[in-house]
This record gives structure tokens, sequence and C-alpha cells, in this order.
């Protein structure tokens, strides 16, 4: 009896084990399954394989798809990324240093001379409301605007050019500036037109205008700035000159004609188009004004005038126009500018805002385009519905007047920084000695180029003689034990040695010789 209980209880035991393993494996297969569901992993972790029965593989077991995971043939590859286009976009400029060399050189000529004229700076944003430049007078800047709708459902360009911003600020002020006023600018102008050479599709434009005179003696004034500038870079009468008409002249022959003042602006735009175009292709144009074809012929008759005298003939006896002119060339004498100064009939200028006197500089030798252009324009507060008021300026180009320096071969090299002085150390435990020279050469005003890394002595010269320094001041062993450091005069190739103490005073000494 006791030998059956003894085995019953032994069989009890097996069943409940047997039982208890069945359930842990039917366990451990659900959670298996659902574990080899997911993405593995191709390492050497240890799973329960779902096949198993609570038995032990690897992962590369476990993942049937593992191979084709890793076959190079039928794994996706990796899209190459695009090439970057190092080119700015057409029609714009990248500026590398030697490029800011020239534009701060050229700039620092306009700040020059606007302040010699008594001139204030001023700026406006290079974006601006759109309806600032959409007048209705077929004027081309209004076809060449880079213009978009903002995040704010606002239309607006950038600036194609800066006498409507100047416009919108002195409105702003609702008569609280004090007139006259004469300010000037530099800002980058945005037109998307046709490029040639001295015309891209951004630039930079001096502008000096004048608001708030009447008189012609405005304009006399900013074409004395103007050939101050040029006699100033190295250009002479015999290399520009400039052209003035007026727009009353044109005002003048069209009322003989007949045409209505109401349509005068709009037909000095198209006969503008002439200098570019022949008369048949703005033939549209001149109907849609409601102009025939012989009117603008007998005006561009007209226009061929190139004196005073000859203009004067053909004009009222009592002409306001020539009245403005022979006294402008008058201020001109007296200015000592009368050599530079020519009447063309033929200059209109192609904005519609124009209403006086118009001028414009042209290369004398005719390779290039006109250099830069202005005139007067009182009406011009009155279209965006302000008061009357007297005003008048140009505007000039930096693109043009580069290139026509470089054909006069006046216009200075920029290659180099031109640094004072370079200052290296010979050796490493050197360098803050060389740091503390430079530092003192900085603190009397000197532009130092400290050398930050060793490099030979023949790589410290030529790097110096690229960048026209004109010292070198070496920090070496055997000097440096007396508290001196080598100087060398790179223009005539002397070399001495001064006192590191002394430094101050050498450097007071070579800035004014």
């Amino acid at each position: 009896m006791k030998t059956s209980y003894t085995a019953m209880f032994v069989m009890s035991a097996t069943l409940q084990r047997r039982a208890a393993i069945s359930a842990f494996q039917h366990a451990c297969g659900s959670a298996v399954s659902r574990i080899s569901a997911r993405t593995i992993a191709s390492t050497s972790k240890v799973l329960l394989s779902a096949e198993g029965g609570g038995g032990r593989s690897s992962a590369a077991v476990a993942d049937k798809d593992l191979l084709s995971k890793t076959d190079g043939k039928t794994q996706k590859q990796k899209k190459p990324a695009a090439i970057l286009d190092t080119n700015p976009p057409k029609g714009t400029r990248d500026f590398y240093p030697a490029d800011m060399r020239l534009r701060t050189w050229l700039f620092s000529r306009w700040r020059s001379v606007a302040s010699l004229y008594g001139f204030s700076e001023y700026d406006a944003p290079v974006l601006e409301s759109e309806s600032l430049y959409t007048r209705k007078a077929g004027e081309e800047v209004t076809q060449q605007l880079y213009n978009f709708v903002d995040k704010g459902d606002r239309s607006v360009a950038l600036r194609p050019e800066m006498t409507p911003s100047l416009a919108r600020m002195v409105m702003a002020k609702k008569g609280g500036l004090n007139l006259p006023l004469k300010w000037y600018s530099i800002p980058q102008c945005w037109r998307y037109e046709r490029m040639t050479r001295g015309r891209r599709r951004e630039h930079y434009q001096w502008n000096m205008d004048v608001w708030g005179v009447e008189g012609i003696e405005a304009e006399a004034e900013l074409l004395s700035a103007m050939v101050t500038f040029f006699r100033d870079v190295g250009l002479t009468s015999e290399d520009v000159g400039i052209k003035v008409n007026s727009r009353g002249v044109i005002g003048e022959v069209l009322t003989e004609l007949g045409v209505p003042e109401e349509k005068f602006a709009a037909t000095c735009v198209l006969v503008d188009k002439l200098e570019k175009v022949p008369i048949d292709a703005i033939q549209g144009d001149l109907e849609e004004l409601g102009l025939e074809k012989s009117t603008i012929e007998q005006l561009t008759t007209v226009l061929t005038n190139k004196s005073i005298e000859s203009i004067s003939a053909v004009l009222p006896s009592d002409s306001n126009a020539v009245r403005e002119l022979s006294q402008l060339f008058k201020l001109c004498e007296a200015y000592g500018i009368a050599d530079w100064i020519q009447f063309d009939a033929s200059v209109v200028r192609g904005l519609a805002y124009y209403t006086g006197v118009v001028f414009e500089a042209f290369d004398r030798r005719g390779v290039l385009r006109a250099i830069a252009g202005g005139g007067r324009y009182d009406k011009l507060l009155e279209t965006f519905g302000g008061d009357p008021t007297p005003a008048a300026g140009f505007g000039f180009g930096d693109a043009v007047i580069v290139e026509l320096l470089k054909e006069r071969n006046v216009l200075p090299s920029f290659e180099g920084s031109g640094f004072d002085t370079v200052v290296f150390a010979m050796s490493e435990d050197l360098y803050g000695v060389a740091v503390e020279v430079a530092s003192k050469l900085r603190g009397e005003g000197q532009t130092v180029d400290l050398i930050l890394e060793q490099k030979k002595t023949k790589w410290v010269f030529r790097h110096a003689s690229r960048n026209e320094a004109r010292y070198c001041v070496i920090v070496a062993g055997n000097e440096y034990e007396n508290g001196e450091v080598s100087v060398k005069d790179l223009s005539v190739g002397e070399q001495k040695v001064v006192k590191i103490d002394a430094l101050g005073d050498w450097a007071k000494e070579v800035s004014e010789s």
C-alpha cells in the first residue's frame, strides 16, 4: 500500500510538472511570436524562438528576412546630395574681400563728396509696398519689379529706386521736417531687366536730393557735386560729359502740337524709349494715348537740337524752359564746371515724375551706357496724396562707374588688404610675446595682422607682400632676450631692431611719415 501510494504521488507530480511546462511553453511561444513580428536588429541578442518551444536562438536565425536586408543589391540606396550651385542668382554679385574693398572705397568717395556739400545720410527698407512704384505711365520700372505677396497677404516689392521711399519718409513727417533738406543715401536697388555691361539686376546707387528749393540753384548744386566726384576719382571733362535738357521744352513743344497736358508724362516715357527701339515698336502705345505717329516724329525732330540757341528758335519767345536752362548754364560757369555740361534736347529720362530740368552723365567715347541721371520732380509728393513740394535729385549707379574707371585705367588696385603691420613669432613659445606686440600696435591705431599659427619665415614675408603690408615685426629668440623685436620696412627692404617698450613711439613716428 505504501508503495502504491508513493507511485501515485510520483505520477501525480510528473503530470503536474508536464502541465506546467506545457503552459510555460505556450506562453513563451505567444510572446515570441509578437516579438518576431517586429523589426529585429541583426545583432547577437538571444531571443526566444517562435518555433523553438522555449529554446533559444540568435537573431540571425529568428529574422528570416535578414539576408534580404543586408544584400547590397536589393538594399535601397541613399540618393546622393544635390551638388550646390556656387553661382549667386543671375544678375547678382558676391563680394569677396577685394570686391568689398573696392565697394568701400567707392562709397567713401560718394560720402566724402556729399559731406563736402552739406548733405545728410538717410536710409529706408529694401522691402517696400508695391503700390509705391506702380504708377500708370508706362514706365519700364513697373514691369521690372521683384514683387510678391507676403505671408500677411500684402503686395510688396524690392525697391527698384530710392526716390519714392524718400517721398514716403517726407510725407510721414507731415510737415515736421525743416526745409530745405539736403539728403543722400547709398541703397541697393533691384530691377529684373536685361543685363548688359554695367547693368545688373541689383546695384548700389548714390542718391543726392534737395527738397524745398524751387529755383534752378538746386540742380546747379547737384551737378557740381557730381562733377566733384568725377574729378575726385581721376576723370576729366574729356572722359565724361553731362547732357542737360528740360521737360519744360518737351511740354512747350507738345502744347504747340496740340497734345493735352495730362498726356505729357506718358509721352515723355515713350520718347525716352526711342533710344532703344524704332518708332514703329511703340505704335500701339501711341494709339492708346491718342497720339498720331506724325506728332511724335515732329517732336523727335525738335529734340535733335543741341544748343539752347537752336531750341529757342522753335519755342515761344517767352519760353520759361529756355529761361531756366540759360540760368542753369550761367550757374555752371560760376561753379567752374561749364566744360562738363552740354545742352541736348533728346535727353528726356524714362521716369514719369520728372517735371523740369533733366540731366544725364555719359561716357564721351560712347562705350558705356548712361553713368548717372536725375532732374526735378516737383509733383511726386502729389501723386501719393501729399502737398506739392519742389524737389530735385540724381541717382548714380556703382556698376557703370567702375567699368568706366577700368576703361580709363584710373581704378586703384584692391587686391591687397593693406595692413599696416604683420606680426609673427619665430617659435611657439614666443607667441604670447607676439600677441602683446600686436596689441600694443593696435592700441596705437595700427591695423595689424597677427599670424595665428606657426609658419615659415618665407611664407610670412610672401603673405605680407601679397596683402601690401607696410611693415613686418618679427619676434625672435635672440632679440627678445634683449627686450627687442625686428621690424622690416617692406617698401624699401630695410630691417632694424626696436625696443618692445618703444613700439608705441615707433608706431606714432611711422604714422606721421
